[in-house]
């Protein structure tokens, strides 16, 4: 028998968490500094970058979203790091037998400027999903102070996905 079934798929995935004083400003699992003490508020780490990526995978494999796996009203994700939720995810994912063969990503925010940061954002990410860092994207832009990123009311990340059947499955 033949098997017709798509052998990749493609998945997009979209985060925005507010900015606000109090809290960890944590993309990719780094932890940065707010020119003006700010961080992202949410149940979790409130991580847009890992949050884009996760939903991006999930959505590849028609599985949900983030809010499915790990809901805002269950106080086990409280404050959870979001590169250990991403693990749970690449668990989901490897158990119907596929794998990220790549993810591009950019994370839109005014302040602080990401650049530096960028590679640890990669090697995080990479460590956690079991591919080669050269396969995550990571790409950092301003809003040009428009809308709310530009504002600096909070900070939005988009990525998109390619995911790989396993060739024993």
């Amino acid at each position: 028998m033949i098997d017709n079934s798509p052998q990749l798929r493609i998945g997009n995935g979209y985060d925005m968490h507010r900015l606000v004083p109090g809290r960890p400003l944590i993309l990719g699992g780094v932890n940065l500094k707010h020119p003006e003490g700010l961080g992202l508020d949410g149940h979790s780490d409130a991580d847009v970058l890992t949050h884009a990526i996760m939903d991006a995978i999930l959505g590849a494999l028609s599985l949900g979203d983030i809010g499915k796996y790990f809901p805002p009203d269950d106080p086990q994700w409280k404050n959870a790091d979001s590169l250990i939720l991403l693990e749970k995810v690449i668990q989901i994912i490897e158990k119907k037998g596929w794998h990220v063969q790549n993810i591009d990503s950019v994370i839109v925010a005014e302040r602080p400027k990401l650049k530096p940061y960028i590679d640890l954002m990669k090697e995080n990410i990479s460590k956690k999903i079991g591919v080669n860092i050269n396969d995550i994207g990571v790409k950092a832009t301003t809003n040009e102070k428009l809308g709310a990123e530009g504002r600096e009311e909070g900070i939005s990340c988009h990525a998109v996905v390619l995911m790989r059947k396993n060739e024993n499955q």
